[in-house]
């Protein structure tokens, strides 16, 4: 293979960006990357997925309050 395969961190943005992103991320995974997505708590769209690891951090609002607001 002429690439090795490895780890990737992704911060990712909400909205449009993530969703073409985490086809990108489920192709990786499929060639062996270890992936860890960094999200807030609140997201939206980001979620967990069997090709990926999910870690959340705290924020001081919550997702209804998101989900209120759009």
């Amino acid at each position: 293979s002429p690439a090795a395969t490895g780890k990737l961190l992704v911060i990712p943005m909400e909205g449009s960006h993530w969703l073409s992103m985490r086809k990108v991320l489920v192709e990786l995974s499929k060639r062996g990357h270890e992936i860890v997505v960094v999200a807030p708590d609140n997201t939206l769209l980001i979620d967990s997925s069997d090709f990926y690891e999910t870690k959340t951090y705290p924020v001081p609002f919550k997702k209804e309050d998101m989900e209120e607001h759009i």
